[in-house]
């Protein structure tokens, strides 16, 4: 009986509530990620705390436009469908006369003043003496008062340039960037020669910091050639040499070119003394002096990464190269240096970004003629309190950085791919 009962213990139907190999395995996959997910959760939203939000939020600025229509919600209300022609009608005036008196002496007015005074100087006095004599009397006109108040709100142009802050975004920040601006009928145009600044501040800026780039990519390369192809013992200790700036603060170390290079420094009397030269160059506050403490401050950022690709090229290629007829020069430049483009590349865009973003070297060793786009940016920000700007420009930087990120990516995969000894 008992045997009988165990039989058909043994013999029973399959258990049919195990899952399938394939679904067990794609869970333990899920819950693999979700542990990395885990454990990358608390860096990741440390970077958007601290890095991605603050830059989005700057960003922003560049476009947000709140202040006007905050100050002057019944004038704009009015303006709405307004051909931009010809002067507004009686409703409009009378919107003003309404908002102003609703916000005489309110810091909402005088931050809307503020802000069209940006384009159109004398627009905060404008507005702020109108508000000084709000309210009007019973039965006056707001048209005639406003218009003896002062001329200006006769004026086309002063509801044209009303109506374009009418909304919560503008582009007026990332046009005046770019040298350019909204007309009266809205249309962008090109500003004129004499306030057209920063195309050519922009201009400045990449070519420097070009000449930046490819003087480090000249002086780094044999540097980075040196230490790959010696010793291990020999290539550390030259290490320590190109690392040793790391650990000098930069202001410092521009501090101790303006010793150097100034006319009475140590360069200058060297030169005289050894009868290489009469007078003193001119060494320091102009573009030399920029130019070497730049590429002083940045040739450690093009030796590493071309150190690092040329420490994972084997030596053999080169004498295979060699050993079948090839001249030593020509090995060189048909076998070795193709294979160093990814690390050229990577030195090159690593230098001209932070070139590019470069403020204390030029404002302590160059003229007012080789200050930078960030010198610009940190004058908007500290000095004008023009967030606005500050952060149009620096969008302009970004995009610029990001497209140079595209070519990098792009010349780095061509590289790779073409570079592969066979």
């Amino acid at each position: 009986m008992s045997a009988n009962a165990s039989s058909a213990t043994v013999s029973g139907p399959p258990n049919t509530t195990a899952l399938p190999l394939k679904t067990q395995l794609r869970r333990a996959e899920r819950l693999k990620k979700l542990k990395y997910g885990a454990l990358i959760a608390p860096l990741a939203l440390f970077l958007l705390l601290t890095f991605l939000w603050p830059i989005g939020a700057l960003l922003m600025r560049s476009v947000e436009n709140p202040e006007v229509p905050e100050a002057l919600p019944q004038t704009l209300h009015a303006l709405a469908g307004w051909d931009r022609q010809a002067l507004p009608g009686d409703a409009v005036f009378a919107a003003l006369v309404a908002d102003l008196t609703e916000n005489k002496g309110s810091r909402t007015l005088a931050v809307a003043a503020k802000r069209l005074n940006m384009e159109e100087p004398g627009f905060r006095s404008l507005f702020m003496n109108s508000a000084r004599k709000m309210p009007l009397e019973p039965g006056v006109a707001p048209r005639q008062a406003l218009l003896e108040m002062d001329p200006q709100w006769g004026e086309l142009a002063t509801w044209q340039l009303i109506a374009r802050n009418g909304r919560a975004y503008t582009d007026y920040f990332l046009l005046a960037a770019l040298d350019m601006y909204r007309d009266g009928a809205g249309d962008i145009t090109q500003a004129d020669p004499l306030s057209s600044i920063f195309v050519d501040i922009f201009a400045r800026t990449f070519w420097m910091s070009l000449i930046v780039t490819i003087w480090c990519l000249a002086l780094g390369y044999p540097v980075a050639y040196l230490l790959a192809t010696q010793s291990s013992r020999v290539s550390n200790l030259l290490m320590i040499f190109v690392l040793l700036p790391f650990w000098t603060s930069i202001l410092v170390r521009v501090a101790a070119w303006i010793v150097l290079l100034q006319q009475g420094g140590l360069i200058n009397m060297g030169l005289i003394s050894l009868g290489i030269i009469d007078q003193p160059l001119q060494l320091v506050f102009n573009r030399i002096g920029v130019y070497i403490a730049m590429v002083h401050i940045l040739l450690p950022f093009m030796i590493l990464p071309l150190y690092s690709v040329m420490k994972g090229i084997s030596p053999t290629y080169l004498r295979a190269a060699v050993s079948l007829g090839c001249p030593p020069f020509r090995s060189y430049w048909k076998v070795y240096f193709p294979m160093t483009v990814p690390g050229v590349a990577a030195g090159g865009l690593l230098v001209f970004i932070i070139a590019m973003g470069y403020y204390i070297t030029p404002a302590l060793l160059g003229s007012p003629k080789e200050q930078m786009a960030s010198y610009f940016v940190a004058f908007y920000t500290n000095e004008t309190t023009n967030w606005g700007m500050a952060a149009a420009l620096s969008a302009v930087l970004l995009v610029a950085t990001m497209i140079l990120y595209f070519v990098y990516n792009r010349l780095v995969g061509s590289a790779s791919s073409g570079a592969k000894p066979r």
